[in-house]
């Protein structure tokens, strides 16, 4: 077991806090660094390993510390916590001796240590007992360490990587761990994406459907603005305006609308190259969806409006133009749709949600097509079981 003291020499805000008392001088035969160490506030971490140092390497190959120095000092045992009248300083010359006030020393080597809890903390530790490290939270104790000192900020965790987590909060995605199929163990609150009957998508096969008449789809759309948005799943437009569909004698407001790539919806058991939902929300806060499915052909000016103003990185958002969005421009001639009742394709995949799948699909180019699929090559749900649900097709 070895330990790593890192003293920064610089005077800085960062770390004015009055000192602990230091009590008597050290013994004549401590070295000049220990004397040094003991003067300025200490990091100790304790390890098994060189984990520690090839962190430090890297801190110092990135230059986070590049303008400070550090001391350090390596003892073959962990520094004594707490001085007791019966203890006596180690004089063997052999080993060199490290000085420090033991308060700081608990306050900063703290956050190495595995968390612990204050009924825990109260009891009386022996002061034989080996320090418990946990290794991660070292590593990522001397890289924030380091930032502090220097005021640069630590590398931040890639906002795209399916791991990422900020603030406790679990990430979603649509492969590996926290893809569709671990969905509903992510979280509680995402239960339902394992268990619902009523889920989304779904594949429609037109002879398991109930054909006959059905309502036409009243759209009152406007010429519009709003935020274009990358949230890391997909890019959806916020609106603006007041943007209507009437159905079932309800009347709900577009709030939104955004992609995905293929479609989520199949049609005897076939995807389009990609789909737009607009959502759509009524007073009572009940949901509706529309799904335009879209397959290559012309390009389409909505696409390409919100495609000019799309932002590359994540959670970056554009403000659009006034009235440059006519979601007119991207409904098809031929509104007739399949009709069932199913759920958010995402989580926490709440079910309740009115959805109409135009038949007809929307042509949108192939460079349109790409431009997507560059940041989002596959971002579709699979299709969920049926189960009993009736499925409307509209004639």
């Amino acid at each position: 077991m070895s330990s790593l003291l890192l003293a920064p020499h610089f005077s800085h805000a960062a770390d004015h806090a009055a000192p602990a008392d230091h009590g008597k001088s050290p013994a004549a035969s401590a070295s000049k660094a220990a004397a040094k160490v003991a003067s300025q506030p200490v990091a100790v971490v304790s390890a098994e390993s060189t984990d520690l140092g090839i962190d430090l390497k890297k801190a110092l190959k990135d230059k986070l510390i590049d303008r400070k120095s550090l001391t350090l000092v390596i003892t073959d045992k962990p520094p004594v916590k707490k001085a007791t009248a019966t203890s006596a300083p180690d004089h063997n010359p052999s080993k060199p001796v490290s000085v420090q006030p033991a308060a700081h020393t608990a306050a900063v080597a703290h956050p190495v240590a595995h968390p612990v809890t204050p009924a825990v903390a109260a009891r009386s530790t022996p002061a034989h007992a080996p320090s418990v490290v946990n290794p991660r939270a070292s590593r990522d104790y001397i890289k924030a360490r380091a930032a502090a000192l220097t005021g640069h900020a630590a590398p931040a965790a890639n906002p795209e990587s399916h791991d990422n987590t900020s603030h406790g909060e679990v990430h979603w995605s649509y492969e590996g761990e926290t893809g569709p199929h671990s969905w509903g163990k992510l979280k509680p609150e995402f239960n339902i994406c394992a268990i619902g009957k009523r889920q989304s998508p779904i594949n429609i096969e037109d002879s398991a459907t109930l054909l006959g008449p059905a309502e036409p789809l009243v759209f009152d759309y406007h010429p519009s603005s709003g935020t274009v948005v990358n949230n890391g799943h997909t890019i959806q437009v916020d609106l603006q305006g007041d943007n209507t569909l009437t159905v079932r004698s309800q009347t709900y407001r577009l709030v939104q609308f955004h992609f995905h790539s293929p479609s989520e919806e199949q049609v005897n058991f076939q995807h389009t190259a990609m789909v737009a939902h607009l959502v759509h929300k009524s007073t009572e806060g009940q949901l509706a969806v529309v799904a335009v499915l879209l397959d290559p052909g012309v390009a389409n000016p909505v696409i390409n409006t919100v495609w000019t103003y799309m932002p590359l990185d994540v959670n970056d958002r554009v403000r659009l133009p006034a009235g440059v969005i006519d979601m007119n421009l991207l409904l098809p001639k031929d509104q007739r749709y399949y009709q069932f009742i199913g759920s958010l394709t995402t989580p926490p995949c709440t079910e309740g949600v009115l959805w109409m799948v135009l038949k007809q699909p929307t042509p949108i180019s192939r460079e349109q097509i790409r431009l997507f699929q560059k940041l989002y090559p596959n971002n579709a749900r699979p299709v969920q079981a049926v189960n009993d649900r009736p499925v409307r097709n509209a004639q």
